[in-house]
């Protein structure tokens, strides 16, 4: 049996690091976590997960999308979603693929939908 994809959630609220672990192992993947956009970076370039989620508003503004676009300039061609509560008022003003994200989720997350999407994104 193959490995777990492992996926990367950074957010700074352990509450929301700890229901996003339960669905995600309950769903099959394994979970790295980081507590905010420095670690996060750290935690990605040290063991190169097969996704990235990442909370929108974390202990400094605009920390989420910092680390989204070192990603990018990384050279990362992995997905990354960002995780917020006002995703679905972002989604309407920008296109996620324009902040370089593979989509946006709103919380509370529906676990039914994040696992169908992270299936459909990581086994093409």
């Amino acid at each position: 049996m193959a490995d777990p994809k492992r996926i990367l959630y950074v957010d700074d609220d352990q509450d929301f690091l700890d229901g996003m672990r339960a669905v995600l192992e309950a769903g099959g993947f394994a979970m790295l976590e980081a507590h905010g956009a420095e670690e996060g970076l750290v935690v990605f370039r040290d063991t190169r997960p097969d996704a990235v989620l990442v909370d929108l508003m974390m202990e400094e503004i605009d920390s989420g999308t910092g680390l989204v676009r070192e990603l990018k300039m990384a050279g990362s061609g992995v997905p990354v979603f960002l995780v917020s509560s006002v995703g679905e008022s972002l989604s309407m003003n920008i296109a996620p693929s324009e902040l370089g994200l593979s989509g946006v989720f709103q919380k509370p997350i529906d676990p039914a939908s994040l696992l169908a999407t992270l299936r459909s994104k990581l086994d093409r």
